[in-house]
């Protein structure tokens, strides 16, 4: 009996080991991740609303991009806004928020979407950043 528990316990101490290195270790470039990001939302049956109970992100002043609304559109739960920022025109997307053209809006950097293509509302962005929030100053 003390055996099988002193063995039961060493293979739990090799296998407590074994993965805390196996953490450490770097993956490769083409490898899969083994389990999905913490941000990355969980799958919802079709027909249902993927943003129910989802609340956009507060941002902080300062936190990325700064820009005033140029256009700005809502399809399929998401707000769509146009804004210049220092000369540039750039497009970003966020869970749906009230936001007018003529508003400033600030968003944390993520990096940028090419040519995303908009099912809902039948257009293709060339550059989109998907933010998980907008801060609107009107």
């Amino acid at each position: 009996m003390k055996k099988t528990l002193v063995v039961m316990l060493a293979i739990v101490a090799v296998a407590a080991a074994g993965c805390k290195k196996k953490d450490e270790a770097p993956q490769a470039p083409a490898q899969a991740p083994a389990a999905a990001p913490a941000t990355q939302m969980p799958a919802v049956a079709p027909g249902t609303d993927p943003h129910a109970g989802l609340k956009p992100q507060e941002v902080k002043p300062g936190a990325g991009h700064k820009g005033k609304v140029l256009e700005t559109m809502d399809s399929g739960g998401y707000t769509y806004a146009q804004i210049e920022e220092k000369g540039e025109k750039i497009w970003v997307a966020s869970m749906q928020t009230p936001v007018k053209v003529g508003d400033t809006i600030e968003f944390q950097d993520s990096p940028p979407m090419i040519n995303f293509q908009s099912k809902t509302l039948k257009r293709t962005f060339d550059k989109i950043i998907f933010a998980p929030g907008l801060a609107v100053n009107k």
